[in-house]
């Protein structure tokens, strides 16, 4: 992809059962599902006409057994994946896939942060830039939310390797400031300290809808579970966090 360095690419929802995922999340968000044509993979793509925004990835026995659940992830954009990967360790963070090739898509690794938090680097081929984040599109990724330890000390990682920056804050009272990240002259997410019920740090990624009221039902009626909302939030949108049947968790955002 053609976007700048630090820009939020994709998306993926690993996932013990892809068919109930295509269902879900086709009835939830309004995705149409294609499988893509990596040979000897179970890999679906996530479209909303033709924008892409992410992928439904199957978890095999063997991620199983070393410890993969249900989750979703998030690919940043970089210039350079071994030099970004380096980097990562440089910083402090982990690499769990060192930069790797997949045949006409493009080069990624799969990282963490120093504080745990998984993510992915990657550089496409495709000289077209990703839409998969777009804080108006319905279909696209609204919002990139950090859960951390440390804020300060996650400003700090993202900021060396992305670029990123503290654009503003909002107070949550007891639960402390929302700081907002800035990048390419965009608020693309907010970083908050991770909550006490929170099991560990952690991204969460919203999904814009054409009605939160309709994907509240859908979540509802295909075996969903609704943690929080529908809440409004100082955008006038409303929002929902939950989980998808297989446990994976995400958030919508939307107009009732």
């Amino acid at each position: 992809m053609a976007n700048a360095h630090g820009t939020p690419i994709w998306y993926e929802v690993m996932t013990t059962d892809s068919d109930a995922a295509e269902k879900f999340y086709s009835s939830v968000v309004g995705w149409t599902v294609t499988k893509s044509e990596q040979p000897g993979m179970d890999y679906r793509m996530l479209m909303m006409g033709e924008r892409g925004t992410g992928g439904i990835f199957a978890l095999d026995q063997h991620m199983l057994d070393a410890g993969a659940k249900p989750a979703w992830l998030g690919y940043i954009g970089v210039d350079d994946v071994d030099a970004a990967a380096e980097k990562v360790k440089a910083l402090g963070g982990h690499i769990f896939v060192p930069p790797s090739d997949i045949p006409n898509v493009g080069r990624f690794a799969f990282c963490a942060d120093p504080q745990g938090v998984p993510f992915y680097v990657m550089r496409g081929n495709s000289p077209d830039d990703s839409h998969a984040f777009d804080r108006s599109a319905v279909g696209a990724c609204g919002w990139n939310e950090l859960y951390a330890a440390d804020k300060d000390a996650a400003f700090d990682f993202y900021g060396q390797m992305f670029g990123w920056v503290k654009d503003g804050s909002m107070d949550m009272g007891e639960m402390g400031t929302y700081d907002f990240i800035g990048h390419g002259g965009e608020q693309i997410g907010a970083i908050m300290t991770n909550p006490p019920q929170s099991p560990m740090p952690h991204w969460n990624y919203y999904f814009r809808v054409a009605s939160i009221n309709a994907a509240k039902a859908a979540i509802e009626a295909n075996g969903g579970t609704i943690f929080m909302g529908p809440m409004e939030v100082p955008t006038g949108d409303h929002v929902i966090g939950g989980a998808d049947p297989q446990g994976a968790a995400f958030s919508i955002v939307g107009a009732l």
